[in-house]
């Protein structure tokens, strides 16, 4: 039985991998650098993207893949930012996955510069579904505790970027964002890292910078 799961497992694994090469080539021969949010529920990546939407969009365009499990509230809240957004409610799958970017992503205009995909609220399966993305973010808020980049390390070891969030909260919680930050470090060296504040704007110049740098260099490499 569990011979049959594991077979199975990878068979899955193999197609979204497949899939994710695909939506990737077709990303970067448009020249659009796709961006994989994942992070815990309520950690704030709505928030961080209408920051980002507000900074970014007089100069750049901009488009967002919106995944939950029910409702298109978060696909609405970037709507009422002039962002065009496309929801995908998985119905109960605790994550997206390649096929389901696949779908939408005859609808994504060839024009954009940055395709922003907002995973489903979850450190876990997130993590094992490439999504065709060029940079992925993991975000972890200061009311969710510091420890967690030990307890759900795969989620820092495949992401690019750790933006520590809600950093306004921080001096009224228990909350040490060094210990986070080297505990994320010890996982995964790599990781470029971010503190900010979606709300009051608290590091978001160095994100955005980081992110328009991005750009440039995602085009010179795949121009």
């Amino acid at each position: 039985m569990e011979k049959k799961e594991l077979l199975v497992l990878k068979d899955i694994l193999g197609t979204n991998k497949m899939i994710a090469a695909e939506i990737r080539a077709k990303l970067r021969a448009k020249g659009i650098l796709a961006v994989n949010l994942m992070s815990s529920p309520g950690s704030g990546k709505t928030t961080l993207l209408e920051a980002l939407a507000g900074r970014l969009a007089g100069r750049f365009r901009i488009g967002v893949i919106e995944g939950d499990i029910e409702t298109e509230r978060d696909a609405e809240r970037i709507r009422a930012r002039g962002i065009p957004a496309w929801q995908i409610t998985t119905g109960g799958a605790c994550h997206l996955e390649a096929k389901m970017i696949a779908k939408i992503l005859a609808e994504v205009p060839a024009d954009l510069d940055f395709l922003f995909i907002e995973n489903v609220g979850n450190l876990v399966c997130p993590a094992g579904y490439d999504l065709g993305e060029e940079i992925r973010f993991v975000l972890l808020s200061s009311p969710e505790g510091d420890d967690k980049p030990k307890k759900y390390p795969e989620a820092f070891l495949t992401s690019h970027v750790l933006v520590l969030t809600k950093a306004d909260l921080t001096p009224h919680l228990p909350f040490d964002a060094g210990r986070a930050r080297r505990e994320a470090l010890e996982i995964n060296p790599r990781l470029d890292v971010f503190v900010v504040s979606g709300l009051t704007g608290l590091g978001m110049d160095g994100l955005e910078s980081f992110l328009v740098e991005s750009l440039k260099k995602f085009r010179s490499a795949h121009a």
